[in-house]
């Protein structure tokens, strides 16, 4: 049986988040109060005491999912895994959980990913779309002729985000549904996240990655921009340099670690998104996999 760790992305934070690993596991109470520290405040006050409106600014959601995650990651006896993957931010936890970046840098880069893409978001305001029952290629032939609108998250067979300039993105919404789309629901965020639009905040990240050491991984991590295993380090900074203006090819990844024989998915962090997401994805071998997660 092959154990596939997956950790979640922005969106899966709630109010309350790991409050109960820092109340009843030492190891993890230290590693969010260094956390605090690193980041010069305390995010642990957010998580536990914060509200949902606290916890959706980007400077504390995304260390937050990455703390969450990560203290699960390494403060819960499990086995360890085979191979580990993450949506977007999350493709930083399975890198920390798999041994390519340590705690500490990875939450650094983090927290600076977040402050430069809330600064891109208020520079270069942008819109997305979640496109609900088409085919990929469709969906990628519209975009190809609307200039300013590309395919950013590829989460499930019938469930693809689209991202860009919010006239580009509405154009787009429409073209598809005509097209024959059940749904093309604008979501509620301030900026067209892994679109050429995210270029300012991926330049301003890529020097502090490639100022970073990464390490050989202790097992494969499938990235979002290829979707295939990485144990290079060279390789696994490469493609994380290329994230924040590439699209999330999720559902290929799942598909590349069942191929490559995962049995069992557990997602570490808040919320059950990819959980479903997986369900959906792996229809035709969802009876003899193990899906659970672990909070």
């Amino acid at each position: 049986m092959k154990k596939a760790y997956i950790f979640p992305g922005q969106g899966a934070q709630f109010p309350g988040m790991g409050k109960e690993s820092y109340e009843g596991n030492p190891q993890a109470r230290q590693l969010m109060e260094q956390a605090n520290e690193i980041l010069g405040f305390r995010l642990t006050d957010y998580m536990f005491e914060g509200s949902a409106d606290d916890l959706r600014a980007t400077r504390v959601t995304q260390p937050a999912i990455f703390l969450h995650s990560v203290v699960l990651a390494l403060c819960t006896p499990l086995p360890a895994p085979d191979m580990t993957a993450g949506h977007s931010l999350g493709e930083f936890s399975a890198l920390v959980a798999a041994g390519a970046l340590t705690f500490e840098d990875g939450l650094r880069l983090v927290s600076l990913r977040a402050q430069a893409m809330q600064q891109c978001c208020e520079m270069q305001p942008g819109a997305m779309a979640a496109i609900i029952n088409l085919p990929d290629e469709v969906i990628e032939s519209v975009c190809a002729g609307i200039p300013g609108v590309v395919p950013a998250n590829y989460n499930s067979p019938g469930q693809v985000v689209i991202s860009g300039a919010e006239e580009a993105v509405d154009e787009a919404c429409a073209q598809l549904k005509a097209a024959g789309a059940k749904r093309a629901l604008k979501l509620a965020v301030s900026g067209a996240f892994h679109s050429p639009l995210m270029e300012p905040a991926r330049e301003q990240l890529a020097r502090a990655i490639e100022a970073t050491p990464f390490q050989a991984p202790r097992c494969p991590v499938y990235q979002n921009v290829t979707a295939l295993p990485a144990t290079d380090p060279a390789e696994i900074q490469a493609n994380l340099l290329k994230q924040l203006t590439s699209p999330v090819r999720w559902t290929q990844s799942v598909r590349n670690m069942l191929a490559d024989g995962a049995t069992r998915f557990v997602e570490l962090g808040p919320g059950t998104v990819l959980q479903g997401l997986v369900k959906r994805i792996a229809t035709a071998s969802a009876e003899t996999l193990i899906i659970e997660g672990i909070q």
